[in-house]
């Protein structure tokens, strides 16, 4: 079940929160016995402040509830992931990405950490497209810096420097601080570059579903 593999990938969700306020609330309506058993303690009342969460705006739910609905979806097609990803999308959760190997999400994770650092700015697991944006090319940027010292580099990022110095010398800094330490600088700069393409345009919040 890919849901169940979430201690080693990171996902990336879009909403559409117009979609899940009449599509996921009426199913959260529809099938509340089902739901009900991936819920915590008083299930009952947990499921109530989903439902007016979700009328209200699906961008509302915290990590926990959104995980809940996750899971009851995963298990409603336990053999069939894009079946899964595909209701979801129907009900306003839109899963366009998903980075896979422990190894690789948590590299993902500490560059992350320490662009909020260094940036003084602190991405939460639902986060503005544009700042998302952002650290995404200085993900570029420190991947590209690290590939340049294996004999490598990318195009994107070097047509990128110059409309973002700032953030170029932000990851030069870091570099010449901390260094890579990672044996998938290529890998990693695929994932910052295909979901920087996934979302240059888009405006709305990112969500990232994370299982430590």
């Amino acid at each position: 079940m890919w849901y169940q593999a979430m201690a080693e990938e990171l996902y990336f969700i879009k909403t559409n929160p117009n979609i899940a306020k009449i599509n996921l609330y009426n199913k959260l309506c529809r099938e509340e016995e089902n739901i009900l058993n991936f819920l915590q303690a008083d299930a009952k009342v947990s499921l109530e402040i989903i439902k007016n969460k979700v009328k209200d705006s699906v961008e509302e739910l915290s990590k926990e509830e959104l995980s809940s609905i996750f899971t009851w979806f995963s298990n409603a097609y336990p053999t069939d992931n894009e079946e899964a990803k595909t209701q979801l999308f129907i009900h306003g959760l839109d899963l366009f990405y998903e980075i896979p190997k422990e190894e690789n999400v948590h590299s993902f994770q500490e560059i992350l950490s320490d662009y909020e650092k260094y940036s003084q700015q602190k991405l939460d697991f639902r986060v503005n497209s544009q700042n998302f944006n952002q650290f995404l090319i200085y993900g570029l940027f420190f991947t590209d810096i690290a590939l340049k010292e294996k004999g490598s580099c990318a195009v994107l990022s070097h047509y990128l420097k110059t409309e973002h110095p700032a953030l170029y010398a932000l990851a030069e800094e870091q570099f010449r601080t901390k260094g890579s330490g990672q044996n998938n600088d290529l890998a990693l700069q695929h994932y910052f570059g295909e979901l920087y393409d996934l979302t240059k345009y888009y405006k709305g919040s990112i969500i990232q579903l994370y299982t430590p």
